[in-house]
């Protein structure tokens, strides 16, 4: 019979280790094990977890490295409906093999890295790309961006805003989960939608306007910024709107440049003396 765990999120990581602390003291087998969230329509086979206990002739000894908790911890995060059955599988077969934990070239364990490397680009890209617009609300002033992540990393990234952004009140909207600072405590709430951010405000036409200025047409390279800013953000961007005549105009601009002739810096003169002399 099939057991099943209901997790508090979809990154609840510590939910998910002590469930997988218990079921591996049950001796409950990965493919008898059901993860799913709250709300979720239970399999149709599946019982409630069981209580941790030691099934006799198992292997129970399983140290797991720190390394590996820490991948768990990210891979988690991602947006992969198998993540939980991925990890416990690697704990389930890790007792009998303790090597394999640190094995990087084992299948599962390239795929759990390949997962945790998706997390931390996807929060790079967060980090990088919100761009927060005010609006009035009857308890002031607050600053809300609209994102679209990946993958569930909302939670774990709201410490950096709140961190950056402490003298602001915000709220940063998601499809998966929102995230809310007032000035003491951060507080989440269910996804958005597109349209429950506000629109444009009047301080991105300054933003677009710094942004231009400082475009440099000398170090443009196109697939570079693609890579590092892809097109599927530009929508939310707000000096996205410039870019294409930014990059369509900088062969122009760099002709330009190449074109005016250098001018010697002035001589500064000495004090006291006649330039006549």
């Amino acid at each position: 019979m099939r057991c099943s765990v209901i997790l508090d999120g979809p990154a609840d990581y510590p939910g998910w280790r002590h469930a997988a602390r218990n079921l591996l003291g049950a001796g409950v087998r990965p493919e008898e094990v059901s993860w799913r969230m709250p709300g979720e329509a239970p399999d149709l086979f599946a019982g409630d977890a069981p209580p941790a206990a030691e099934p006799a002739g198992e292997p129970t000894a399983l140290v797991v490295p720190r390394d590996f908790l820490e991948l768990a911890e990210l891979a988690i995060r991602h947006s992969d409906a198998e993540r939980f059955a991925l990890l416990y599988s690697l704990l389930w077969d890790g007792r009998r093999d303790p090597g394999l934990l640190r094995n990087p070239a084992e299948a599962r364990m390239v795929r759990l890295h390949a997962m945790a490397r998706a997390v931390r680009r996807d929060a790079h890209k967060m980090h990088a790309f919100v761009r927060f617009r005010e609006i009035d609300t009857p308890d002031g002033e607050r600053s809300v961006a609209w994102f679209e992540p990946e993958h569930h990393i909302v939670e774990a990234e709201a410490g950096f805003f709140q961190r950056r952004f402490a003298a602001l009140r915000w709220s940063i909207l998601t499809p998966r989960r929102c995230a809310h600072w007032d000035g003491e405590a951060v507080t989440f709430t269910a996804s958005a939608r597109r349209a429950d951010a506000p629109a444009a405000d009047a301080a991105e036409d300054l933003w677009r306007t710094y942004f231009a200025s400082i475009f440099n047409p000398a170090r443009l390279k196109p697939d570079a910024m693609r890579a590092e800013m892809p097109k599927k953000y530009w929508k939310n961007l707000p000096e996205a709107r410039i870019i294409p005549a930014l990059m369509q105009g900088a062969e122009a601009r760099m002709r330009a440049m190449l074109g005016q002739e250098p001018r010697a810096p002035a001589r500064r003169q000495k004090a006291g003396r006649d330039p006549a002399a």
